[in-house]
């Protein structure tokens, strides 16, 4: 394996890194609906355990409303029960053939939490991209040990990920702060 595979290696894994954590963001609750808030949530049917968006369509006609219509009637129920178990804090009304999901307001003390939990989240992705770091630092210096390496070129290489490690922080920075900023936006 050569610098130049292990260079986009670690790139790829740091930009599926980055990509799982804007998902999880997404998927933190403001105070406007999104189906992103509910399309991960898992449900128990037909005797497995499958995610909302595969048994289900879900679109918001309200600024404030989600509307979950599943595939099959019958997991109305599985639907609604999993969406009260779900740490969202919000309450599905059954509607017919219909889940409607209203977003309430969020207070101020809901909002700072929520921020809280985005940090988290942030650091968890932040610690992900530095064990990808850490990876491909230690496979460079495996092949200058084996020879297949220059201390020079080692340099340029650990230099190389670096940057892309500070890249990919800062990627997760900012959409930390457009995260919070959207969640503070009464």
């Amino acid at each position: 394996m050569a610098a130049d595979d292990i260079l986009l290696e670690c790139e790829e894994k740091m930009e599926k890194t980055v990509s799982r954590i804007q998902d999880e963001f997404a998927a933190v609750r403001t105070g406007k609906a999104s189906p992103a808030l509910v399309e991960h949530i898992r449900v128990d049917c037909y005797g497995t355990n499958m995610t909302m968006r595969e048994i289900a369509g879900i679109t918001t006609p309200e600024a404030r409303m989600i509307l979950i219509q599943p595939w099959d009637v019958s997991n109305v129920d599985p639907i609604r029960k999993a969406i009260e178990e779900s740490k969202l804090g919000i309450s599905p009304m059954v509607d017919g053939k219909l889940i409607r999901v209203p977003i309430p307001e969020l207070s101020e003390e809901r909002r700072r939490d929520l921020i809280k939990v985005v940090k988290k989240i942030a650091e968890d992705g932040r610690i992900a991209v530095r064990h990808e770091r850490r990876a491909a630092m230690e496979d460079l210096r495996k092949m200058q040990k084996a020879g297949d390496l220059t201390e020079d070129n080692l340099v340029d290489a650990e230099k190389e990920v670096q940057k892309l490690t500070d890249t990919y922080i800062g990627k997760i920075d900012k959409s930390m702060e457009s995260k919070e900023v959207e969640l503070m936006k009464v």
